[in-house]
């Protein structure tokens, strides 16, 4: 009896399964070299009111990025990002708020990508 249940339940999965269709795809794998940009001509533009704070920072990078590139500035060793960058090989980012420009500035960190 085990037997005959088992043959109908490995028949009925055989006939389900030879109904699946599947789709053709594509896969792979690959490299390529990646390299780092130049960051140079670095400007702080102070803020009218108050001079101690920076409402924004400019600088060159090369190669400039490409189309749908990313650029991303911290003064904070991380901790904090500025995600209002703008342009190709001049690059303006400004803070949503001024920054204060004293302690809180310790380092000017840039990552960017295509």
């Amino acid at each position: 009896m085990a037997a005959a249940v088992f043959s109908i339940v490995a028949v009925s999965a055989l006939g389900f399964a030879a109904t699946n269709t599947v789709p053709a795809s594509n896969a792979g794998d690959g490299s390529g070299s990646v390299s780092g940009y130049t960051v140079s001509n670095i400007h702080y533009n102070l803020n009218a009111t108050n001079p101690a704070n920076a409402d924004s920072v400019t600088f060159d990078i090369s190669p400039a990025l490409a189309a749908g590139g990313t650029a991303r500035i911290s003064f904070d060793g991380g901790a904090t990002w500025s995600n209002n960058c703008t342009g190709t090989t001049n690059l303006t980012c400004t803070f949503s708020s001024p920054q204060p420009i004293g302690s809180g500035f310790t380092s000017l960190r840039v990552v960017a990508a295509q």
